[in-house]
């Protein structure tokens, strides 16, 4: 098989080199045919030289390697190469495409080109356009890093790695600090929609931040006693409902 003709695309000189010195020795799997510095220079190449292969920034000026991707006609195999490990990146995880975490490591570049040796022709690129529209949607939604108090004639902007949890009452919402508890007007699943991924529901009355979570322990009924490590040291009974996102957070 001949190497995959391949485009390295980062808007970081350094992370370019390199990647062009691991690559380097990987001559049999790849073929360098050019480089990019920013979605735009990129989008060009790959009209032009139509590559096999893409390492491919997320984040990058002009525009960013999910917004390049959707542009595109005929999708390359595509390897992300990220600084950030929060974008749900194992929703990449199949047979046709993969990601790095920057700075790329020798070791997990070997597992890419194990990886692209049973590659199928198949690329998926519906699935793959998907994935990113997916994870682009969720981004957007969940930029919240502090919650807004109305306290009086104040507002309060309180950081959400201080909430330990929220808890509905009636029709507010009940917000647990280190300080205190505050009162929002404002639905258990409008906010659980807009929280980051730290925060997890557990009950259809509790959302906990898991930095918080001190431990869990079997409860009848197959629920769960959770404790947190906050100055109350408050325990909270999950419902049943909320077992299966439970499980996947503690990887169980």
């Amino acid at each position: 098989m001949n190497p995959y003709t391949t485009l390295i695309i980062d808007d970081e000189q350094l992370a370019r080199e390199r990647l062009k010195k691991l690559l380097a020795g990987f001559q049999k799997t790849f073929t360098i045919i050019g480089e990019a510095k920013n979605g735009n220079e990129a989008e060009r190449l790959i009209h032009e030289l139509e590559p096999d292969l893409l390492f491919l920034d997320i984040e990058m000026p002009g525009q960013t390697g999910f917004e390049l991707l959707s542009k595109l006609k005929r999708i390359p195999i595509v390897i992300f190469c990220t600084a950030y490990e929060d974008y749900s990146l194992k929703a990449f995880d199949t047979n046709s495409v993969d990601y790095l975490v920057k700075p790329v490591k020798l070791e997990r570049l070997q597992k890419t080109v194990d990886k692209l040796s049973s590659l199928k022709n198949n690329l998926a690129s519906s699935n793959l356009l998907q994935a990113i529209q997916d994870i682009s949607d969720k981004k957007q939604v969940r930029k919240m890093t502090s919650i807004t108090i109305k306290k009086r004639d104040k507002i309060i902007f309180e950081k959400l790695e201080n909430v330990s949890h929220f808890e509905a009452e009636d029709k507010y919402v009940i917000v647990h600090t280190e300080k205190g508890e505050e009162i929002i007007e404002q639905s258990l699943t409008k906010l659980e929609n807009k929280l980051p991924d730290y925060f997890i529901q557990v009950h259809r009355s509790y959302i906990i931040n898991t930095h918080f979570i001190k431990e869990f322990q079997k409860y009848f009924n197959s629920r769960y006693l959770i404790t947190l490590k906050n100055p109350q040291r408050t325990t909270i009974t999950s419902g049943r409902s909320y077992n299966e996102s439970l499980k996947k957070w503690m990887e169980i």
